[in-house]
């Protein structure tokens, strides 16, 4: 049995993340639903704890206070999401990854690499823009605010196949929707390729599951196969982070 307040203090949190970290109280009502009195009141004690901070202009933010949670959070998945990806490792011959979303960067948090002697490295801790990578756009594909993230990053140009224009990768966007996959095909770093899903804890992405390697060994594999494959692992995790 849930308790109220602790939901809807969640919902205020969710709403400030969905918002890219800050959002005024019009625009956590409009998302939440919930009256100005009662966001007001659950403002007041997120700020007094840390976990929301208010700026010069009013608005709020996400607080401190989430960074360590967040941190402790993030090695656990890590843990916990290992042996799926040894076991996508073990499927497809390649480098498996799981990454988050913080902010308006990609942090990979886990990775199981291939076992062949020519394979791909996501550094774990490494943050880089999402436009150019799978796993990027598979997270960003849900989310209603990817305009103002790709708008905010201004889409530097990785490689010659990196997409820049706002446009073109919202379209993007919407094949991935379409498909239920990302691709990267060498928009991140030439000559490497890469297929992630969306990981859902029951509604939401809270992370992104990749397979990557080199191109001709990626493009060897069944699409649709390997879609397949990657999907079945990030809904076992999903399921095994929301009932553990």
């Amino acid at each position: 049995m849930s308790v109220q307040s602790v939901d809807r203090a969640l919902d205020v949190l969710e709403a400030l993340s969905e918002h890219g970290g800050q959002a005024g109280l019009s625009e956590i009502a409009a998302t939440t639903g919930l009256p100005y009195g009662t966001i007001h009141r659950l403002l007041q004690t997120l700020l007094a704890r840390g976990y929301v901070r208010q700026e010069s202009d009013r608005r709020y933010a996400l607080g401190g206070a989430l960074v360590r949670i967040g941190g402790v959070a993030e090695r656990m998945l890590a843990v916990w999401a290992e042996p799926y990806l040894a076991r996508l490792v073990e499927l497809s011959g390649e480098t498996a990854n799981l990454a988050v979303l913080e902010g308006d960067y990609v942090v990979y948090v886990a990775q199981v690499p291939s076992p062949r002697r020519l394979r791909m490295f996501a550094e774990v801790g490494r943050r880089v823009l999402p436009h150019s990578t799978a796993v990027g756009k598979a997270l960003l594909a849900g989310r209603e605010d990817a305009e103002a993230v790709f708008r905010r990053t201004g889409l530097p140009r990785r490689t010659d196949r990196t997409i820049t224009a706002v446009g073109e990768l919202l379209e993007e966007l919407d094949r991935v929707r379409a498909r239920g996959y990302a691709l990267d095909l060498g928009e991140e770093e030439s000559g490497v390729h890469c297929m992630a899903v969306p990981v859902h804890d029951g509604g939401r992405a809270f992370a992104a599951m990749s397979v990557s390697g080199p191109a001709e060994r990626i493009d060897a594999i069944d699409r649709e196969e390997l879609a397949a494959m990657l999907r079945k692992v990030a809904e076992d995790f999903g399921l095994a982070v929301l009932h553990p």
